[in-house]
């Protein structure tokens, strides 16, 4: 299945290559909801917010009202999340709140349960607190890589974490992981399959992936391992058709 993806920054749609570099912007939001009313997903990030450096909230509510959309993008608490969804979020994505650099490789509190989780960086307390609130069935988790390590604030710092520890340790609080493949985001080079298939071996969850896509023949390659396909600089730049 294909995820056509909206990333908003300073009021528009854009595209970044690996989150840094602009590529593409756009302005015409009745274009694309228009383009994309005829997917049962689509997926809505607010930048700034990911980045805290600002907020498109009322865009995220404009579009969310008028598609059926996963949102992400700066939930760090379950407040703001249990908002997004009440504000017509199909289900919310959570990252970085889910990751702390400061847990990672720190020594074993007394008692703690999943301690191996805890000196990974994994915040397992927020993940059971987010289930516990709104359900796995309206959380997706973002994992997302940067030269083999999760990265979180925007992508600006990185976990001593994989994606398969990340995925493991979180399995049981979500109804997806949304894993991106940094080092190809935006640069439309091909989504690496052998992760692909890597990852969709170690959960049992809706697994999504995002990173480079250009074609429709690697969505299809992933459709055949059940796995689902966010696309954006393609489908922005005419040369995937939606």
């Amino acid at each position: 299945m294909l995820i056509p993806s909206i990333d908003l920054m300073g009021g528009r749609i854009v595209q970044l290559v690996q989150g840094e570099t602009l590529k593409l912007a756009f302005d015409d939001f009745a274009y694309w909801i228009q383009r994309f009313e005829r997917y049962p997903l689509v997926q809505l990030i607010d930048l700034d917010a990911a980045m805290r450096q600002g907020s498109n909230a009322a865009l995220v509510d404009q579009i969310a009202r008028r598609l059926p959309c996963q949102v992400g993008g700066g939930i760090h608490s379950v407040e703001k999340a249990m908002a997004m969804l009440a504000a017509g979020a199909k289900r919310v994505i959570i990252g970085s709140a889910l990751f702390d650099p400061a847990l990672s490789g720190a020594a074993e509190p007394a008692g703690a349960e999943n301690s191996a989780a805890r000196r990974s960086g994994v915040n397992l307390d927020f993940a059971r607190a987010l289930e516990a609130a709104a359900g796995a069935e309206r959380l997706v988790f973002s994992v997302d890589t940067k030269q083999g390590r999760v990265a979180v604030k925007g992508w600006k710092d990185r976990v001593d974490l994989t994606a398969e520890d990340a995925i493991a340790a979180l399995e049981p609080f979500c109804a997806a992981f949304l894993y991106t493949h940094i080092d190809k985001e935006g640069t439309m080079q091909g989504f690496p399959l052998d992760v692909a298939r890597r990852l969709r071996g170690i959960t049992r969850r809706q697994l999504i992936v995002a990173g480079g896509i250009r074609e429709q023949g690697e969505i299809d390659a992933l459709d055949a391992i059940e796995v689902d396909a966010v696309a954006g600089m393609a489908v922005y730049s005419g040369i995937l058709a939606t």
